[in-house]
């Protein structure tokens, strides 16, 4: 029997959408307002999913307090309150958008689980845009 695990969690960031490699007209024309040079922020919300198998000795899929921990030590540390783009490996380099910032926490998360455990992530840039992702 396998069930699933959640943890809300809620951070602040700043970010910019562009591309180094194009002029600003570009990419205000692709990113619109999101590649502000000044850069604007939003509240991230976001949902860790793990499903796994009910550990017979404790009871859980998961210890929630162990996931709590991780996603403070690998999400909320090192985002909250940064500028990604100049704050944040590997937003230097990566457009931080929704989809890239969902992978890049999806591997942070998943390096730190037992491998019979499956992760999802689901993170909300806005009320009504959200990304999710499951490492397919």
């Amino acid at each position: 029997m396998r069930l699933s695990v959640h943890r809300k969690a809620h951070f602040n960031a700043a970010h910019r959408l562009y591309r180094k490699d194009w002029s600003d007209e570009k990419n205000l024309k692709v990113f619109g307002k999101c590649s502000n040079p000044h850069y604007h922020g939003h509240n991230y919300d976001l949902i860790v999913k793990v499903t796994g198998e009910i550990d017979p000795e404790t009871g859980f899929v998961m210890d929630l307090k162990r996931l709590k921990d991780l996603i403070y030590e690998e999400v909320e540390v090192p985002f909250d309150h940064k500028n990604l783009n100049e704050e944040v490996a590997p937003f230097d380099e990566l457009n931080p958008t929704a989809e890239n910032i969902t992978v890049v926490i999806w591997n942070k998360m998943r390096a730190k689980l037992k491998p019979e455990l499956d992760l999802e992530i689901t993170l909300y840039e806005t009320p009504r845009n959200y990304v999710t992702y499951k490492g397919e």
